[in-house]
């Protein structure tokens, strides 16, 4: 079987993401089940092969047909210079780098260079500083893509979490919790599984409220809301339950019985994965006509070029990719 093309984005320049970069692909074993193509800037990461303290060669190419992708070559497709760049300082010029290799990295994909992207982080205030009009990763690539609302959804180890909300606050989120939504959500998280080839889908819908409001004892958003918008999915075939308490679906899930756990707000999934295990949670884009893993950590400018990141967040969303990208071009 031909291997996929990972384009992986190096993220912001300033940050941490040049060297996880470097780091994630000093592994044999990335080689032996994808060709990682970089999309970002050689210079940077050739000083950040002594940092990482890996004996790679950066081989400057201009399109995917050129890459050797084999390990101890670094196929980079270089985008530009940078003239103000410096470790660990918001810059405005990074943030420009960090969006234009992620533009590039889709156009990859679009065209079918690439089977999926890896992204590395980038950094909200740079992009600001250089009046890029989106906040982050997942705005940009529904921008790219002319898709409204994408679906985020973490893998950690054998879990899957997806999010109802993502960036709202508590009080605003609670206000999305409809019926309607609900429904829509896992109508479109079973699409989205069965896109990346899970089979005999099984989803639980997190409860918002202690012990899912115990029948309105502690709320009614349970009653009213949530628990409709699962029955209306069950009516459309859905094999779904819950409300299940928060602070038992998760771990139900980690144990196998659940294929995805539907997270009403941003910190209730996000701190179950990264309690599981931190540097092992990959972020997925989907509800895109391409497939996008990331790293679901920041920029992390007061360590940036010491060499102390671990690169395993990079590693695993390359390995993730390359593990869907087949059953995602054949969806």
């Amino acid at each position: 079987m031909t291997k996929p093309v990972i384009a992986v984005t190096m993220g912001d320049p300033a940050g941490i993401g040049p060297e996880i970069t470097v780091g994630s692909l000093d592994k044999k074993e990335i080689y032996d089940i994808c060709t990682p193509v970089v999309v970002g800037n050689a210079d940077i990461l050739e000083k950040m092969l002594p940092v990482k303290k890996a004996d790679l060669k950066i081989n400057r190419i201009n399109n995917v047909s050129e890459a050797v992708g084999q390990y101890g070559t670094i196929d980079v497709i270089h985008l530009g210079e940078l003239k103000g760049y410096e470790l660990g300082k918001v810059n405005g010029e990074c943030g420009q780098a960090a969006f234009d290799y992620i533009k590039h990295a889709v156009e990859l994909c679009q065209s079918n260079q690439a089977q999926a992207m890896a992204t590395a982080p980038i950094n909200k205030e740079s992009l600001k500083a250089a009046e890029v009009p989106y906040i982050g990763h997942t705005e940009m690539l529904a921008g790219f893509a002319d898709i409204a609302d994408p679906l985020t959804m973490f893998e950690v180890l054998n879990m899957r979490i997806f999010f109802l909300t993502r960036h709202l606050s508590l009080k605003d989120a609670i206000g999305q919790m409809t019926k309607e939504r609900v429904h829509d959500y896992l109508i479109r998280c079973d699409e989205a599984l069965k896109k990346l080839g899970v089979e005999d889908r099984k989803f639980a819908v997190a409860g918002l409220n202690p012990h899912s409001g115990e029948n309105g004892l502690f709320g009614y958003e349970e009653v009213d809301e949530i628990r409709p918008g699962i029955e209306l999915a069950k009516a459309d075939g859905i094999d779904v339950v819950g409300p299940v308490p928060a602070d038992s679906v998760f771990y139900q899930a980690l144990n196998g019985r659940y294929d995805a756990v539907l997270s009403l707000y941003h910190d209730q999934g996000h701190i179950a994965a990264k309690m599981t295990d931190f540097h092992r949670t990959i972020s997925i884009t989907n509800g895109l006509p391409f497939l996008r893993t990331s790293v679901d950590h920041g920029t992390a400018f007061d360590i940036a070029g010491e060499g102390l990141a671990s690169s395993v967040s990079m590693e695993e969303s390359i390995k993730l990719a390359a593990k869907y990208a087949p059953h995602f071009a054949n969806a």
